[in-house]
């Protein structure tokens, strides 16, 4: 069923002579015009549109993903955020004015933004297209370069990728880094200005080690457990088909889909059966046939991911085929409190159920673990604004999954173990910005008591 491809590393000379490449570059000063930014904007909006029928057929091939979700979930993020920045960049990158205190007149304060310089990005293979590129909008706007490091997992994705910004970018400018995590530690070794990782929390910490040898800034966007909390007041019937959906998109390899489910005990038995149903009508009666249905990476996270079927209770679901990399939609109920499925992110289409008869118990369930990435709750909307403000994710939603991320005029990002920094929007443009804090003093008046030694300062105190 999947074609056999692999990606071959690029080069350790030809990694550091783009970086080489890419500095020389930055310091010409060219990525500084603002109509130059907005020219390579264009051109990658061009380069979507002009590729967007080879990027949907090489995600087909590498994770059986229809058209319809490439389109959703990929492509038309990535247009959505270069329009967004095509529209508001120019006026992000204006000098700011700031009110400048009595003590300082008659001085005047702003904020300059500056590009940080030559970025490193590196992506995964979930959502290898706009995971990568979404980022490089903003790096694009903010004025600075790139190195892009797609995932080796999705090969005819990441040569699709290669070719797309060969045919719009000089290299000195953007430019593709292909390979395997050797590749990735040949590119860390090297000194950029800030580096920009969407992955595990594993791998973050990889990340963040080599950039403390150069004190570079980092941007982690990485994962977890995100919960989703059904509460007894919550219409069962809504929240089992929007859960039943989070978990099937990208078939549960998404970073904010939800990872385990605490579920009022009243409701359970209703939600497995609604869930199901849910199933059934997105995906028909077989959903191994459903064209809608996108497979496991490759062999080795369904073999991870396949085990955790053994701990529990198979309440819906749980057919495989190895040979297709498919795993069914599952729920799991009669969890073992010590369950290696409830010690990792699941990162596929298995579901978790956890039962509790007070709202209280899955706030110290929630609070008892390391920050999620996101925290989904169902119920009544008083009683979720309360969980949500003593409980700690990177995002949320209140009756629903996911979409908080779809709103590209609201950062995303993670907390603690799920990630630091956030983008989208003008967050992305600030991401690889710097903020510069700039005092402009006139020379007309030069007031001898800022001198030593300090006349009349018991007067002066009184003002400070």
């Amino acid at each position: 069923m999947f074609h056999i491809m692999t990606t071959k590393n690029t080069s350790a000379e030809k990694t550091e002579k783009l970086v080489s490449l890419q500095k020389t570059f930055f310091r010409s000063e060219k990525t500084l015009d603002l109509e130059f930014r907005k020219e390579m904007l264009l051109r990658l909006q061009k380069a979507l549109s002009d590729w967007e029928e080879r990027l949907s057929e090489a995600l087909w091939i590498d994770l059986h993903k229809s058209y319809e979700e490439a389109f959703l979930t990929e492509i038309s993020i990535v247009q959505g955020e270069i329009k967004n920045h095509l529209k508001h960049f120019k006026k992000w990158a204006k000098p700011q004015r700031r009110p400048t205190p009595f003590k300082m007149m008659p001085a005047t304060s702003k904020i300059i933004r500056e590009p940080l310089g030559c970025s490193l990005i590196i992506s995964p293979w979930n959502y290898p297209v706009q995971l990568l590129l979404n980022p490089l909008v903003g790096c694009i706007s903010a004025g600075c370069t790139a190195i892009l490091k797609p995932s080796p997992y999705v090969p005819h994705v990441s040569a699709i990728i290669e070719a797309i910004i060969r045919e719009t970018f000089d290299e000195q400018y953007i430019a593709v880094v292909q390979g395997n995590r050797e590749a990735n530690s040949l590119l860390l070794a090297q000194r950029f200005d800030i580096i920009f990782f969407t992955g595990s929390p594993a791998l973050g910490k990889t990340v963040m080690k080599a950039a403390a040898q150069h004190l570079t800034p980092v941007v982690l966007e990485l994962g977890g457990k995100s919960p989703c909390i059904i509460d007894k007041e919550a219409n069962i019937k809504v929240a089992a088909h929007r859960v039943a959906w989070g978990k099937t998109l990208n078939a549960g390899q998404t970073c904010v889909a939800p990872d385990y489910l605490l579920i009022h005990e009243s409701q359970e038995k209703a939600f497995i059966l609604e869930f199901e149903t849910a199933i059934h009508e997105m995906h028909g009666n077989n959903v191994q046939e459903s064209r809608h249905y996108v497979r496991m990476v490759n062999e080795k996270a369904f073999d991870r991911v396949a085990v955790y079927l053994n701990d529990g209770t198979i309440a819906c679901g749980g057919h495989t085929d190895r040979d297709e990399r498919y795993i069914e939609p599952t729920l799991l109920t009669n969890i073992p409190s010590n369950a290696h499925i409830m010690q990792e992110e699941i990162f596929g289409p298995i579901l978790p159920l956890i039962p509790f008869s007070e709202t209280e118990e899955a706030i110290q369930f929630v609070n008892a673990r390391e920050k999620p990435l996101a925290l989904y709750y169902f119920g009544n909307k008083s009683k979720g604004e309360e969980v949500l403000r003593r409980t700690s994710s990177g995002g949320a939603c209140l009756n629903d999954v996911i979409m908080h991320l779809a709103n590209e005029n609201m950062p995303f990002g993670g907390v603690g173990s799920s990630g630091m920094g956030h983008y989208h929007g003008k967050e992305s443009f600030d991401a690889f910005s710097h903020c510069k804090s700039v005092i402009s003093t006139p020379t007309f008046i030069d007031p001898s008591f800022r001198y030593m030694p300090y006349k009349a300062f018991k007067w002066i105190k009184k003002f400070l």
